[in-house]
C-alpha cells in the first residue's frame, strides 16, 4: 500500500531502528515509546488487521514477540513485557498495517494497562452463557 507507514519502513523509504528482520516479518523500535525499547512486529505483506492476516504470519510475529521478550528481559533488565494489539477504529486501531507492540516492563514503571481492564461493565451469568454460545469453537 502507498500511503502506509509500515509498507513504506519494510521498503526502506523510512529508516527504523530494526532489531529482528526475517522473510516474514519485521520488528523495530518505537519512535513514540510507552518504555525504553518499547518494539513492533510486523508482517512484511500488507494486512489490515487481525481479520484478514495470514496465520502463518501471525504465528510467526508471536514466535517473535517472544524472543524479543526474552531478550528484552536479558539484555535490558525487563521486569516482564506487555503484548498490544488494536483491530478496527473502534478498538483505536490508528495505522491500519497489522502490527503488535511489545512493550517492556519495570517494576514501578507508570504504565497502566489493567486501568482500562478496571472500568470494565458488570456481565451476568445468563449473559455469559450466552457469549460462550455465540463464541465457542471446537477444537
Amino acid at each position: 500500500m502507498e500511503d502506509c507507514i509500515f509498507c513504506k519502513i519494510i521498503n526502506n523509504e523510512i529508516p527504523s531502528n530494526k532489531i529482528y528482520e526475517d522473510d516474514l516479518v519485521l520488528a523495530f523500535l518505537d519512535i513514540n515509546p510507552m518504555s525504553k525499547g518499547h518494539a513492533l512486529i510486523i508482517p512484511k505483506k500488507h494486512f489490515n488487521d487481525v481479520f484478514d492476516i495470514e496465520d502463518n504470519y501471525l504465528e510467526r510475529i508471536m514466535l517473535v514477540a517472544k524472543k524479543i521478550s526474552k531478550k528484552m528481559k536479558d539484555g535490558i533488565g525487563a521486569d516482564g513485557v506487555n503484548f498490544y494489539h488494536a483491530s478496527g477504529i473502534h478498538a483505536e486501531q490508528s495505522v491500519f498495517h497489522f502490527h503488535l507492540h511489545v512493550v517492556p516492563r519495570r517494576k514501578d514503571d507508570a504504565i497502566c494497562f489493567e486501568c482500562a481492564v478496571m472500568s470494565k461493565p458488570g456481565i451476568s451469568e445468563e449473559e455469559l452463557k450466552e457469549l460462550v454460545a455465540k463464541l465457542k469453537i471446537e477444537g
